[in-house]
C-alpha cells in the first residue's frame, strides 16, 4: 500500500558534529518520492511539533541543504523535553491535523522512546503512519548499534585533545586531569587513549562509569604513574561513581540537578577541581591541573570524522527508504562487517527505547584504570582518515664538558 502524506523530521537531545547529515539525508531522500506531499522540519524538536513550528523543507534548495549538512549542531534546534504518554498524544494530534504520515526523529535513547509511544498511539487510532528513529548520540550508548553517529567525531575531538594535553604535560611535567562527557557509558572517555604513540604517552590512567571508582585506589594509581613517568595524565568520565552507584561528584560536593532529577555533570569544572584537590592534599603533589572538555566535544567544527559524516548521512537516507519504500517502522541500527564496513538494519523500537548500552568488559583493563587494545581496534577506523600524529625528537644528546 502506498501511503500518501507529509513527512516531519525533528532533532532531539544534544547536538553533534554530524546530526545535520542525517537531517539532510532524510529530507533529500524523502523528496524523491511522489507520494510525499511536503517535507517539514520541526523547529525545536518535539516541542516544535506540539507548537506547530514547522519549516517547509520541500522549498529549501539542495545546494543550501548540502551546506547545512556539513555544519555541526542541530540546524532545526533541539529540546530536552522528555515526552510522556500525554505529551505524545499532543504530538499525534498535530500529525493528524497536518496529514503527517511519516515521522523521522533523530536522537538518542529518549528520542527512540518518543518514536515508540507516538507510533503505538497511531496504531491504536488505526491511523496509517510510519515512524523511524534515526540514531544519534556522542555517548555511543544505543543498544544493538556497533556505534552511533556523532560519537566518532566527538571521539576524534577527545583523542586529539588528550594528544595535546600529553604534549603539554611532557614539556612541563605534573599531574593533569581531563574530564570527558559520559554519564553512564565510558566510550567517549576511553577515546582519550586513541592518540597514544610512544610507550610513555598519556593518558596514563583512564576511568569510566562502568567500573566503581575508589578514591584510595585512584590516589595509589596516580602515585604509581607519577613515580614511573615523572608525570601523570588522567582521563576521567564525568559519570564516575562509587560501588553503590553514587556519582563521585555528589560525594565530593553538592551540585544542582536538572528537571529530570539528574545531577549536573557537564558544563562544570567541579569534578576535575575536586579530584585535583584530593591529589594535592593526599599525595602532596604541587603541580596538579584539570580541564573539563565540556560542550566543545559535541559540535566542534574543526574536528569531524569523514566516516562519521558518511554514516550519519546514510542512516537518514535509510530511514526514508525503510518508511516510504518498505512501509515499516523501527530504529535504524549500524552493524560492523569485515575489517571495517557497515550494514544498516531496521530494529524493533522496543530493543532500543529507553535502554543504555555500556562498554563491554573486554574494552576495560582488569584494574579498571585504562582501556585495552580491543577498544583501540574498535575505535581506530571510526576516527577517519586524517587523524594527526605527534612526533618526538630522537637525536642523541651531546656530551657534557663542565658537568661530568
Amino acid at each position: 500500500m502506498e501511503l500518501k502524506g507529509k513527512v516531519v523530521v525533528a532533532q532531539g537531545g544534544g547536538p553533534t558534529a554530524v546530526i545535520n547529515q542525517s537531517l539532510v539525508g532524510a529530507v533529500l531522500e524523502s523528496r524523491k518520492f511522489p507520494q510525499i506531499t511536503k517535507v517539514y522540519g520541526a523547529v525545536g524538536g518535539v516541542r516544535g511539533i506540539v507548537d506547530e513550528e514547522f519549516m517547509d523543507l520541500t522549498q529549501e534548495t539542495t545546494h543550501n541543504l548540502e551546506r547545512v549538512a556539513v555544519t555541526p549542531s542541530s540546524a532545526l534546534s533541539s529540546t530536552r523535553d522528555k515526552p510522556d504518554a500525554k505529551y505524545c498524544e499532543e504530538i499525534f494530534k498535530v500529525f493528524r491535523a497536518h496529514d503527517v504520515r511519516y515521522f523521522f526523529y533523530i536522537g538518542g535513547n529518549d528520542s527512540s522512546d518518543t518514536v515508540r509511544i507516538v507510533n503505538e498511539q497511531a496504531e491504536l487510532a488505526r491511523y496509517e503512519f510510519r515512524a523511524i528513529h534515526i540514531p544519534k548520540t556522542i555517548d555511543n550508548d544505543l543498544m544493538v548499534n556497533d556505534h552511533t553517529p556523532g560519537f566518532p567525531s566527538a571521539a576524534k575531538f577527545v583523542a586529539q585533545s588528550f594528544a595535546g594535553i600529553n604534549l603539554d604535560n611532557r614539556a612541563l611535567p605534573g599531574v593533569h586531569i581531563g574530564v570527558v562527557m559520559g554519564r553512564h557509558a565510558g566510550f567517549l572517555t576511553a577515546a582519550s587513549a586513541a592518540a597514544r604513540k610512544y610507550a610513555d604517552d598519556g593518558p596514563h590512567l583512564v576511568y569510566v562509569p562502568e567500573r566503581a571508582f575508589v578514591m584510595e585506589q585512584f590516589l595509589e594509581d596516580v602515585k604509581k604513574a607519577n613515580d614511573r613517568f615523572g608525570r601523570c595524565v588522567i582521563a576521567v568520565s564525568e559519570g564516575i561513581q562509587d560501588e553503590k552507584g553514587t556519582p563521585i561528584l555528589a560525594r565530593l560536593m553538592e551540585t544542582e540537578r536538572d528537571a529530570h532529577g539528574n545531577m549536573q555533570l557537564s558544563g562544570t569544572g567541579a569534578l576535575g577541581e575536586q579530584l585535583a584537590q584530593q591529589i594535592k592534599d593526599k599525595l602532596g603533589l604541587k603541580r596538579v591541573r584539570s580541564d573539563t572538555l565540556g560542550y566543545l566535544q559535541r559540535s566542534f567544527i574543526g574536528c569531524v570524522s569523514d566516516v562519521d559524516q558518511r554514516e550519519a548521512r546514510e542512516v537518514g537516507e535509510k530511514a526514508a527508504q525503510f518508511a516510504i519504500w518498505h512501509n515499516v517502522d523501527g530504529s535504524i541500527t549500524i552493524h560492523r562487517t569485515g575489517t571495517y564496513a557497515v550494514d544498516y538494519r531496521l530494529t524493533n523500537l522496543k530493543e532500543i527505547a529507553a535502554k543504555t548500552r555500556l562498554m563491554p568488559d573486554e574494552f576495560i583493563n582488569k584494574a579498571g584504570n585504562n582501556v585495552t587494545e580491543s577498544y583501540k581496534h574498535y575505535l581506530t577506523p571510526l576516527l577517519g582518515s586524517d587523524m594527526p600524529e605527534p612526533s618526538m625528537l630522537r637525536a642523541p644528546k651531546a656530551p657534557k664538558i663542565l658537568k661530568i
